[in-house]
């Protein structure tokens, strides 16, 4: 097992050298590869080869009893089609045996997406009499008003935001920056936050970061999911939040109000037109719902 070990180790130092992903998904590919060759090994298979097709198909087979749904198969295929590629790339073998297996037929899912009543209702939410009030408001307005990720949300950096302007800087999945506008609104709820609220969470601390919380720490995703749960349920809002769900209610408000794919998906950051796709059907159902209300036939 020591070579597929060096090939796997070698693979996930490919993946953060040359391809910048994130800890996250460094964190996933890493999981997914220890879970095969755990496989390979309690079938006593020493290494990977040309002719594993049969072998990968056997592993989904036992993934599947295992109770692992059809969207997590999919992943450990993803990344066992990427991790052979890499292999044939280096000329450790010679073709790629899992390009023939197809993924899990997973369906289509549209994203959580909240009404804009539904928004205005949770940015709304915070008591902004007080400084932790201010910064959640100021975070949860910049959420809906550039579409972040909360891991992008919580890494905002003081220098990264021009509230002049009304545009923030973000760097998103593999180190890639983008520039987003955030809407007059947002920016006035951050210019209020760094004035009058952000130098009291600080007390005598210095931190890079924009939103701040005991002792000039950053902001964690899980603390700011917190946060979402609570707002929500001030907010009287009896569906399932979550920060990605104003991300999707971004994307999906924009294309309902006119906005074009290709602008929207800059604005996401995402690397493939594809991946924004999914929106247009949560517009398409937008449109469908206005023709048979206000249609006479």
């Amino acid at each position: 097992m020591d070579k597929l070990d060096d090939y796997i180790d070698q693979y996930l130092n490919y993946l953060l050298i040359e391809k910048g992903l994130s800890k996250n998904t460094m964190a996933a590919y890493s999981s997914d590869l220890s879970a095969y060759a755990d496989f390979l090994k309690s079938n006593r298979i020493d290494c990977v080869s040309e002719d594993d097709m049969a072998v990968v198909l056997k592993y989904l087979i036992d993934l599947r009893g295992s109770g692992l749904g059809k969207r997590s198969r999919a992943r450990h295929l993803v990344t066992l089609r990427g991790f052979y590629k890499y292999l044939v790339q280096e000329r450790f073998l010679k073709q790629n045996p899992v390009n023939i297996v197809d993924l899990p037929k997973i369906g289509f899912r549209l994203p959580d997406v909240l009404t804009v009543e539904e928004v205005i209702a949770l940015l709304d939410a915070p008591d902004i009499t007080n400084p932790r009030g201010k910064r959640d408001s100021a975070m949860l307005e910049l959420l809906y008003a550039a579409g972040l990720r909360v891991s992008e949300l919580v890494n905002v950096a003081v220098q990264d935001v021009n509230t002049e302007v009304s545009f923030i800087r973000v760097f998103g999945k593999g180190a890639k920056e983008r520039l987003i506008p955030t809407g007059r609104m947002a920016a006035d709820k951050l210019d209020d936050y760094m004035k009058t609220a952000r130098p009291l969470l600080l007390k005598d601390h210095v931190s890079r970061f924009l939103f701040v919380a005991w002792r000039g720490q950053p902001m964690t995703r899980q603390g700011f999911w917190k946060l979402i749960k609570k707002y929500a349920r001030a907010a009287g809002l009896d569906k399932r939040v979550t920060p990605h769900s104003l991300r999707h209610s971004f994307a999906s408000h924009l294309l309902e109000g006119g906005a074009d794919l290709r602008s929207v998906q800059m604005m996401l950051g995402h690397t493939d037109i594809s991946t924004t796709q999914i929106y247009t059907h949560v517009a398409y159902g937008h449109l469908k719902e206005v023709h048979s209300r206000f249609h006479p036939r």
